[in-house]
């Protein structure tokens, strides 16, 4: 597909990317047989559709959509949604050089995210019935949020509650890294061993600059945006704490998704169930959970949901009001690995291509903080691929590795 450059649209979503100096590496897509793109198309996607099919005690009517959507994604070519849908005109719009064609052929960012909107309209959810506003991926996060590993991970903030701060500011900023692990989608068909198991590489680390953009006391204004819910935003809820307490920061605002996106991803509900984990929890926990339900009470730490967040784009093409926000603070902190694909553009770079080059249209301080789970990649250093690459080891791709990516 021919890539057009657009203007943002008065929508509050934006209608596609600005342009920049450079377009040349390909858009990835899914139809390379092997690729990681075609294995979420060919296996993710089915696995979920038959879980959130499990999940949830749905009718007939549920059960057909969702089976349509399984043979559409297997073996079928990308359907519009009908007229009568809120955002009919919006996807009509984003899609009208891909309807009609297979799946596999479809950018694989717009392809998993209009398969994200499929589902949720098979389930009912933007209707007017009973299932209206229910979350599919509810009983997954929730069983997440109850498990052990959260119980073991608050009691280990015991052990950081009397060491210096910026230790602590180091080992909160690891945590959050690496909670990315707690990604249901990746772990759909990777499993949880796959995600977990294997040694923690930082491929590239910016972790001093951003700490030097944040100096305690400089009444700083943080942007970040959320990923997952459960286990990846608690620790990230934690370092928001230590931003606040130790005044790196003084105001916090949480961007979520507006509607259930990509199995894990956070919405408003899930900050509040996470919140209430550590209030709940003894101890250092304790303290940190009643501080940040506090702080939101005071406006501290604020949540908001804009729609471009659900939106199959890059940041580039984000709308002027979002745009003016991220413009406004000192330092925008991007969670997770769709966040890195949208904000430098999921496409085939080179992985030395420079991380600040291709974040240099991003209106303000940028950071990148992302477990490794797709195969877009810049910023590195080539000896670092010259140490990884002949491995033989997907380490783009399989969740083992991880960075910290910053532009003042």
């Amino acid at each position: 597909m021919a890539e057009k450059t657009a203007h943002s649209s008065d929508d509050g979503v934006g209608s596609g990317p600005r342009p920049t100096p450079e377009r040349d590496a390909p858009v990835i897509v899914s139809n390379e047989p092997g690729s990681f793109a075609r294995g979420v198309l060919a296996e993710r996607h089915p696995a979920l559709i038959q879980q959130v099919r499990d999940a949830f005690p749905y009718g007939p009517r549920q059960h057909e959509a969702l089976d349509a959507l399984l043979e559409q994604n297997n073996n079928g070519a990308i359907e519009p949604l009908a007229s009568s849908k809120f955002d009919h005109e919006q996807w009509s719009a984003w899609g009208r050089e891909l309807f009609g064609r297979s799946w596999f052929d479809a950018p694989f960012l717009w392809a998993e995210s209009y398969c994200y909107r499929r589902l949720l309209g098979a389930i009912g959810y933007f209707g007017t019935g009973p299932w209206r506003g229910v979350d599919p991926f509810a009983p997954f996060k929730q069983a997440e949020l109850r498990g052990t590993a959260v119980d073991e991970e608050l009691r280990a903030l015991d052990a950081l509650a009397d060491v210096p701060a910026d230790e602590r500011a180091t080992a909160l900023l690891h945590a959050s890294v690496w909670g990315n692990r707690a990604d249901l989608g990746f772990r759909v068909t990777e499993g949880d061993a796959a995600a977990c198991a294997a040694a923690d590489d930082l491929v590239a680390d910016d972790g001093a600059l951003l700490w030097r953009l944040l100096p305690a006391g400089a009444g700083a204004t943080v942007a970040v945006v959320a990923d997952n819910a459960g286990r990846e935003l608690i620790p990230d809820l934690i370092l928001i704490d230590h931003f606040l307490l130790h005044r790196h920061a003084e105001r916090i605002v949480l961007h979520v998704k507006p509607y259930p996106y990509y199995v894990s991803d956070a919405m408003t509900a899930d900050v509040v169930d996470c919140l209430r984990r550590p209030v709940g929890a003894p101890s250092e926990a304790g303290r940190i959970g009643s501080r940040l339900w506090d702080t939101m009470a005071t406006g501290r730490l604020g949540v908001q949901a804009h729609p471009f967040f659900c939106a199959p784009l890059p940041y580039e093409g984000m709308p002027e009001d979002l745009r003016a926000e991220f413009a406004e603070v000192t330092l925008t902190i991007l969670k997770g690995d769709l966040n890195y694909r949208r904000l430098v553009g999921d496409r085939k770079w080179g992985a030395t291509t420079p991380f600040a080059y291709r974040t240099a249209y991003f209106p303000g301080a940028v950071a990148a903080l992302r477990i490794l789970k797709s195969d877009v990649m810049v910023g590195l250093e080539r000896m670092t691929l010259n140490a990884l690459d002949p491995s033989g080891v997907a380490w783009r791709t399989s969740g083992t590795h991880a960075l910290i990516q910053v532009r003042g």
